[in-house]
């Protein structure tokens, strides 16, 4: 057993983290490596309640007919919901570090884009959105515990910026042209596979972020760039599948 005072040695010789037992990354200090991965479970909190906040949101619309039908048989108001969550993100963006009003915007911002998902699982068999869950569980938490094990090693993914914006613009652009030239249920499928290797590659890339680059104050904006990493992940998993099922 060590002796307190050889436990403190120890730990600013070889950078032991006092309170996780792991150094986050090469070269990083003990003070910094305990803020930091305090950081990261105050992100991962917000990000579980999202998480949470989401599924009843969505279980509610898919389940609760009044609303199912509401939303089903309005287009209008679904495309408002739509475009919902953009108005309270430049609002959350701006008064992240304000309390509570923070939580009060992120808290509208879930609710207004888990209704869409909602209304998105409702059209969709309830087998293909389980399976949809299941693997979007999976490719998280095998992408998470690499980007954490990579940083370890030393590895850094901020070289991923550049290759992933320029994707994602062409990924949105691709999905506005359907709009006037419809694609079939095979380029639906490839539209959704390359959405998900597009945003598989940004929970590495924004885990690495989380690790590295976000300061202590930005545990709002950590979450949501999150959040929206593995909610469009979930998406395109399911529109791989839906399409398969087809």
């Amino acid at each position: 057993m060590f002796e307190p005072q050889q436990l403190y040695t120890r730990a600013k010789t070889e950078e032991f983290d006092l309170e996780s037992g792991e150094t986050l990354y090469p070269g990083l200090s003990v003070g910094e490596n305990q803020l930091r991965w305090g950081f990261i479970r105050k992100v991962y909190g917000i990000l579980s309640a999202q998480i949470v906040l989401t599924t009843l949101v969505s279980v509610t619309t898919v389940f609760y007919t009044p609303i199912n039908d509401l939303l089903k048989g309005n287009s209008t108001l679904l495309l408002i919901l739509l475009f919902l969550p953009f108005i309270f993100l430049i609002p959350l963006l701006k008064y992240q570090q304000k309390h509570p009003h923070n939580y009060i915007l992120l808290a509208l911002f879930t609710v207004s884009i888990s209704s869409t998902v909602g209304v998105t699982c409702a059209n969709t068999d309830g087998k293909i959105v389980l399976e949809a869950l299941i693997l979007t569980s999976a490719v998280v938490s095998s992408l998470t515990g690499y980007a954490f094990w990579a940083s370890k090693k030393g590895k850094d993914f901020s070289f991923l910026g550049p290759v992933l914006f320029t994707s994602l613009f062409t990924l949105i652009l691709t999905g506005m042209m359907q709009m006037f030239f419809p694609l079939g249920p095979t380029a639906h499928a490839i539209y959704g596979a390359i959405g998900a290797m597009i945003f598989s590659g940004y929970i590495v890339y924004d885990t690495d972020n989380l690790i590295k680059r976000f300061t202590y104050d930005e545990y709002i904006g950590a979450s949501v760039t999150l959040y929206l990493d593995i909610l469009n992940l979930f998406l395109s998993i399911l529109r791989i599948l839906r399409e398969a099922n087809n």
